[in-house]
């Protein structure tokens, strides 16, 4: 009887204990707080381009710590563009466009403090940027100028010009929405806002081994409109397409890209009933996408599934209002908290990104500390 009566005892101890240890790991896996880090917006002022910076908290919070100058001027209007803001790999140095005054600034990086180290002319209308090793390119995005230009990145940060890296894009009145390489920095690729003798189309530029760009490869991009694009680090590429002029029309495109063509070739396209879709972000792990729905004032939630396949998870994750205007996007350097420029009321909201990819509110950061309301501020970047 005894014996009996022992097992289930024994059993049911050995379950409270592995309870007990579970419910403990979880608690300790959501108290585990990221480390502190840093978040920059551009102000994109005519009368004179800022970076409004802000350290990150180890919870998420932003508290604002300056306003540099970065000497060049702004459009007033929005970018309309991703990567406007760019900071190195390492965290080090950040990148600004002055499409005002067609160059680019250099800061170096000390937490959430800046310090200028340069000013180089950038082509007509720099809008973009993409950073690859040693290797910085920038996307021009004026009707005279729609063209790539590259740059060589020295250990200080400072960029030196790199001659015959200018290269036009496919279509001179593309309107380009983002410049991106590929996650081995073999190729570029440039979406077109405006579609031209093909279609709908993204520019592929396959890059050598001297960092020069081949002649653009144009691929006919499977939605309407593309405008921010994401790889994935197998190389997979995700794509937003805002579907106007249609409404509610805003899908994100996946696609296989060959390394030997620098073609492209669409795996799966989901719609998120949103309209005006722009800017996206993939979490470090690889399994989570949020885009931005300029019109419909939201952001919208996706997971990635390994083959490259693409789940809607909620195409209104969160609704920021019909005046909020979200424009780009940031995550921090582990992806715990994911950042939101606001246009309408000139702030920064801020997520903490939960387990299973839903978004918990932790507020709207440095309204009224720099950040212009409803006016074209463009840019975002963190760490």
């Amino acid at each position: 009887m005894m014996a009996h009566l022992r097992r289930p005892f024994v059993m049911g101890l050995a379950l409270t204990v592995a309870s007990l240890m579970a419910r403990a790991q979880t608690t300790e896996a959501t108290s585990i707080q990221s480390l502190p880090g840093a978040v920059f917006a551009l102000t994109n002022k005519t009368e004179g381009n800022e970076v409004i910076a802000f350290d990150r908290a180890r919870n998420g919070t932003l508290t604002q710590t300056g306003r540099y100058a970065t000497g060049g001027y702004g459009i007033g209007t929005d970018f309309d563009t991703q990567g406007g803001l760019v900071l190195s790999d390492d965290h080090q140095f950040l990148y600004a466009c002055n499409p005002g005054s067609d160059d680019l600034t250099v800061f170096r990086v000390n937490g959430s403090h800046l310090t200028l180290l340069q000013r180089i002319a950038a082509g007509d209308e720099p809008l973009g940027i993409a950073i690859s090793g040693r290797l910085l390119y920038v996307l021009d995005g004026s009707v005279a100028a729609t063209q790539i230009t590259g740059f060589t990145v020295a250990d200080n940060g400072i960029l030196v010009p790199l001659p015959g890296s200018t290269k036009a894009l496919s279509s001179p009145i593309a309107v380009p929405g983002e410049v991106l390489f590929s996650p081995d920095g073999r190729l570029l690729v440039v979406t077109h806002k405006v579609p031209g003798t093909f279609g709908p189309t993204l520019d592929t530029f396959q890059i050598g081994k001297d960092g020069l760009p081949g002649d653009p490869i144009p691929n006919q991009s499977f939605g309407m409109r593309p405008f921010a694009e994401a790889f994935r680090k197998d190389g997979r590429l995700f794509v937003v397409e805002s579907g106007l002029p249609t409404v509610n029309n805003t899908g994100v495109t996946s696609y296989e890209v060959s390394k030997v063509s620098g073609l492209l070739a669409p795996i799966d396209s989901v719609k998120n009933n949103q309209t005006d879709g722009c800017w996206i972000v993939i979490t470090e792990n690889q399994k989570y996408a949020y885009t931005t729905n300029f019109a419909s004032g939201t952001i919208s939630s996706f997971k990635l599934e390994p083959d490259g396949k693409v789940t809607l998870i909620d195409g209104a994750a969160i609704f920021q209002g019909l005046k909020s205007q979200p424009v780009d996007l940031a995550l921090s350097s582990d992806s715990r908290f994911l950042y939101n420029l606001l246009r309408g009321p000139g702030g920064i909201s801020g997520f903490r990104i939960e387990g299973n990819g839903s978004l918990t509110g932790l507020g709207i950061f440095g309204v009224g500390g720099g950040i212009p309301a409803d006016y074209g501020a463009s840019g975002l970047a963190a760490y």
